[in-house]
């Protein structure tokens, strides 16, 4: 079980871990110390002894937007095309448009709920993703196991400076991995490609 003395302060490219195992990008807001130790709790039944947690992550406040816009562009692209051939007199017209913003707001809440529990962790010798509203999703793949990552970001992730880290773990060892829409990914790039470079080569964790 990994305790705060197990934890080494470590300031890196894109946060800094504390002691409750919480981190956050620079220059971003810090993870909120609720969420921040609901991650502390799970990693706490996950890690193994003496594993040691380099960095915690949640995505972006950009993923609620860019999540819910594929969603919600359908949802105004079909009403706008029922608006423009129905009498806007009728009572169906406007029984329609509540709904429509029925759907919109429970896609928005839904992906709130995402967001809430989604975390990104990387130690000394795993990375790991978890999420899930009402069931935890794990991915958990060693980092001598990975292939390759790479930083791959949509037109929307570039215009608000955002991006995704894709993780290609062995052929037939793990499935396919994402930390979606982050803050500062290269910089998250970096120092997940060094640990891997790290556990690869048997090197140890640097001490602070």
């Amino acid at each position: 079980m990994l305790n705060a003395d197990s934890i080494n302060p470590l300031p890196t490219a894109s946060g800094r871990l504390n002691a409750e195992g919480s981190a956050g990008a620079v220059n971003a807001p810090a993870v909120p110390l609720r969420r921040a130790s609901l991650a502390a709790l799970l990693a706490g039944h996950i890690l193994q002894d003496g594993e040691v947690v380099i960095l915690i992550l949640k995505p972006s406040l950009w993923f609620l937007v860019l999540s819910s816009l594929p969603f919600a562009a359908v949802t105004s692209i079909l009403l706008i095309w029922f608006l423009m051939y129905t009498n806007p007199t009728r009572p169906e017209t406007l029984a329609y448009s509540e709904v429509a913003v029925v759907l919109l707001t429970g896609r928005l809440v839904w992906a709130i709920l995402q967001w809430m529990g989604r975390f990104y962790i990387l130690t000394d010798l795993r990375i790991l993703r978890l999420g899930g509203v009402f069931s935890i999703e794990l991915f958990d793949c060693p980092l001598r196991k990975i292939a390759r990552t790479r930083v791959v970001a949509s037109t929307l992730e570039r215009i608000v400076r955002t991006g995704s880290i894709e993780i290609v773990p062995l052929e037939g060892s793990w499935a396919l991995g994402n930390w979606q829409t982050i803050d500062q990914p290269r910089e998250v790039h970096e120092q997940i490609v060094a640990s891997i470079n790290r556990a690869k080569q048997g090197g140890g964790f640097p001490c602070a």
